[in-house]
């Protein structure tokens, strides 16, 4: 075997034994990721190791992901011994394997088809900013649990917002400031930068850091040196804050759908006219609920006579709830993009209690500015609340006047 040089900054990935939790943050050109894939290679040459690579989405992993392996391999001077396959890679002299998976499918998340692989000692989550539902992470996690060997769960991100439940549970919630190199219980945090790996950087990528660096500090801080963000760039709505919701005023509730991938939300809405203000607080954020659960949420929330106004989408999942009963209706027909207009011109109060609707707030983008298209993600909350503000104010005047 060709030996590699490493940063020094990734030695533990070889040397820490003990930690179970191995997280890998950094700017662009950090080496992070060649550094994991390195080792990943010379841990199938241990006897009976299998390592489960994932990345939330991967399509075509002969094509996106293997390539950068085989590129390991090559210059680790293996490549005789590497069977390299459409979704995994198979070390002949040891039957040690890496088998390369997406999380999410055409059909939602796979997570029990990837927590029933047997004998996986290491699991590497790649770009894990992507994965943000926690469960679909801790049903994999707990599958990774083979005796008397040294089980690792190797998470590599480009740092997102605060908001992302791995800065809350592994940095907020264990009191890790970012940019920490060291072990805080079972994890070993270890973060790099460009200015690690000088020496296999062009001197032309490096100009477009430093000029960054002047151009766009905020950018450079979080694009290049990893830091953790409070907001996406970008985002669509920064015109909110916590604050309480004002319960003299009338409310009305906002509802989207989802089953599998996505969950099924509610929003109780208020809007103060004269103060410019809506005001938002979060009822419902969960997944896989069938018509009566929804109903006992919503009713539980709503009860009988307090108006809900339901994603348009979903016409025979709205007459079913509808005749259980609730007061519960179709919202209007309104683009996106308009609501999403309509809502900028006031200002947000979000409920302290409203942990989603905060991180999909700091998360929602435009995907395309000009044409006025937001993602399509981080946004079931925030369209439930659209479609009770296009109730309250998409018509303000329907009613008022004769056609003749």
């Amino acid at each position: 075997m060709t030996p590699i040089r490493i940063n020094d900054k990734f030695s533990p990935l070889w040397t820490d034994t003990e930690s179970r939790y191995f997280i890998l943050t950094g700017g662009r050109g950090s080496g992070k990721s060649f550094g994991v894939g390195v080792r990943s290679v010379q841990l199938t040459f241990e006897q009976k190791t299998r390592i489960l690579f994932t990345r939330f989405t991967m399509t075509s992993a002969h094509i996106s992901v293997i390539p950068e392996f085989t590129e390991k391999i090559e210059l680790s001077g293996v490549s005789e011994h590497m069977q390299v396959k459409q979704t995994e890679i198979i070390n002949t002299l040891t039957g040690s394997e890496v088998l390369f998976r997406g999380i999410k499918t055409s059909q939602g998340t796979q997570t029990a088809n990837l927590k029933s692989l047997q004998g996986v000692s290491t699991w590497i989550l790649d770009e894990a900013e992507e994965l943000n539902d926690e469960k679909v992470f801790d049903d994999i996690d707990f599958s990774v649990r083979i005796k008397d060997f040294h089980n690792r769960v190797i998470i590599i991100l480009n740092p997102a917002t605060k908001e992302h439940w791995i800065y809350k549970r592994f940095f907020e919630g264990m009191g890790v400031k970012e940019g920490f190199n060291g072990i805080k219980g079972n994890v070993r945090y270890i973060h790099s930068t460009y200015t690690d790996n000088l020496d296999n950087l062009s001197q032309s990528f490096l100009d477009g850091i430093e000029l960054m660096k002047v151009n766009n500090p905020s950018k450079y801080k979080h694009k290049i040196l990893g830091g953790w963000l409070e907001r996406a760039e970008g985002v669509i709505f920064d015109n909110w804050h916590f604050g309480d919701f004002d319960d003299s005023l009338p409310s009305i509730w906002g509802q989207d759908y989802g089953y599998a991938t996505d969950p099924t939300t509610l929003v109780k809405v208020a809007i103060d006219s004269k103060r410019m203000v809506i005001y938002l607080d979060e009822c419902l954020y969960k997944q896989s609920m069938d018509t009566q659960a929804i109903y006992n949420a919503n009713f539980r929330e709503a009860g009988a006579t307090g108006l809900i106004v339901g994603d348009n989408a979903e016409p025979r999942l709205i007459a079913e709830l509808k005749a259980k009963p609730l007061n519960i209706k179709a919202c209007d027909k309104m683009g996106v993009a308009e609501s999403i207009r309509m809502m900028l011109d006031y200002k947000l109060v979000v409920t302290p209690r409203s942990a989603n609707i905060a991180k999909e707030l700091n998360n929602y983008q435009w995907s395309d500015r000009k044409s006025e298209t937001p993602i399509d993600d981080h946004n079931h909350l925030i369209d439930a609340a659209r479609y009770s503000v296009i109730k309250l104010l998409g018509k303000p005047n329907a009613g008022k006047y004769f056609v003749y």
